[in-house]
């Protein structure tokens, strides 16, 4: 039995204007570790491989490359995290690291906060709900408040959008629309 053509999103690359500083961020935010490093031949450039797992190589790659006054072009990149603890100590992190512009979004299906790294890259650390909710949708959202509160709050903001459904309803939806 063959099986079906399903490709899975795994990693993300990105040009550097200095890519050990870029390094060290990533790896003291996210805990990822370099898994390889050296000098691409078909991609002449510096390249460093990071990894959080030990099952894929590499889920964020480095690249030097990126001129010192070009723009950031990198819309977002995105890490999930499984509770909002680790959504807190992902904020505290990506601060003692040197991350700008941290702000926290209540997406009703998701958790947010967003930060620039180092270079002005938009960062996304976010945790999943079991609701949906049409997107895009953002509400604030305080990380000091209790977990039980932030649940209660975000479950009753949910269910007053006319596009509400608990996820498991979505995802059936769109297994069947695909």
């Amino acid at each position: 039995m063959t099986a079906a053509y399903a490709p899975n999103l795994s990693h993300f690359g990105v040009f550097c204007k200095d890519i050990d500083e870029m390094t060290h961020f990533y790896c003291g935010v996210f805990d990822l570790v370099v898994t390889d490093r050296g000098q691409g031949v078909t991609f002449p450039m510096t390249i460093v491989f990071l990894s959080g797992r030990p099952d894929q190589h590499h889920q964020l790659v480095l690249a030097t490359g990126r001129a010192a006054d070009a723009p950031s072009t990198v819309m977002q990149l995105s890490f999930k995290v499984q509770t909002l603890d680790h959504l807190r100590e992902a904020k505290n992190r990506a601060l003692r690291y040197g991350a700008k512009s941290l702000r926290s979004l209540n997406h009703g299906n998701a958790l947010s906060i967003y930060f620039e790294d180092i270079e002005g890259n938009l960062v996304e650390v976010y945790l999943d709900t079991p609701w949906y909710v049409a997107q895009p949708h953002g509400d604030p959202l305080d990380l000091s408040m209790p977990d039980e509160a932030i649940w209660a709050t975000t479950e009753q903001t949910c269910r007053s959008d006319p596009t509400f459904m608990p996820v498991s309803e979505w995802a059936a939806r769109f297994g069947k629309a695909k």
